[in-house]
């Protein structure tokens, strides 16, 4: 019961951990530890790539180079042929270095010590803005401006129903970038704060047994060996949400660029 009474301030203290302190200077002007892990992984991402480059071969070899050329291929044939459509080799690009930014943002934070990039908002904001900015673009330079902006009415649809349904579309344009920024943080933030809370508890129970051996103490330790096997199954589980994660900004950035270049939409 100890143990209970003491967790509300330790979830308290792991939460604080997960802001945005500054490693350097402060939150003015520095370096936050997200935006650290953040610079790590954009170096880690950049040394896979430039060492894929350099081992590609016509028949590849390794399970790095295959590992790496799988999940490009499946980005090219499941996202950008599945969903763009024809134009998908102007954009696979771009969707290709979505997926493994944030894919690699998302691994380098399940490293115990390490934050991901992507657990912050500041970092999904910019991911979703960037996004929002480029399938605008192409909307723009398929249609001309105010034949995009008049896009977003479907056509068909009689006065005065289209102003309406065009100003639904509009608030569903903008809501676009702010949905994928929260839909990325809020998995990425939560789910390290699901399994710290579940080290904690492990730790608060077995905390008397590591500091005094008894009878007693092993007995009231039991508990952790259910929390650390709950936690290795979330741990497994957010391996898994990393990749979803992955997936799901890119799919959905794919689906707006094909919504935005569609032709009668």
């Amino acid at each position: 019961m100890d143990a209970f009474s003491r967790l509300p301030e330790a979830i308290n203290e792991l939460v604080s951990e997960f802001s945005s302190a500054p490693v350097v200077g402060d939150l003015n002007a520095g370096l936050t530890q997200y935006s650290f892990w953040l610079l790590v992984s954009t170096l880690l991402l950049a040394v896979i790539v430039f060492a894929f480059v350099r081992k590609q071969a016509l028949v590849p070899k390794g399970v790095f180079v295959n590992g790496v050329e799988y999940l490009v291929e499946y980005v090219e044939n499941d996202v950008a042929k599945g969903v763009v459509g024809t134009d998908w080799r102007r954009h696979f690009p771009f969707l290709a270095t979505i997926f493994f930014f944030i894919l690699i943002n998302n691994f380098v934070g399940l490293v115990p010590g390490m934050k991901p990039g992507t657990g912050a908002i500041g970092c999904t904001a910019a991911l979703a803005l960037v996004t929002f900015i480029y399938f605008v673009y192409f909307g723009c330079k398929k249609h001309g401006v105010i034949g995009y902006i008049k896009s977003l009415a479907p056509a068909g649809v009689m006065f005065p129903m289209n102003v309406f349904v065009w100003v639904i579309e509009v608030f569903s344009l903008l809501l676009r970038p702010i949905t994928l920024a929260i839909r990325l943080f809020c998995n990425m933030f939560a789910g390290h704060i699901v399994m710290g809370s579940f080290s904690i508890m492990a730790a608060l129970f077995a905390q008397p047994l590591l500091e005094h051996v008894s009878a007693m103490n092993a007995l009231g330790a039991l508990p952790s060996v259910a929390w650390l096997a709950i936690l290795l199954i979330i741990y497994a589980v957010e391996l898994i949400v990393a990749f979803v994660q992955a997936y799901v900004f890119t799919v959905l950035a794919a689906v707006y660029i094909q919504i935005a270049e569609a032709e009668g939409h």
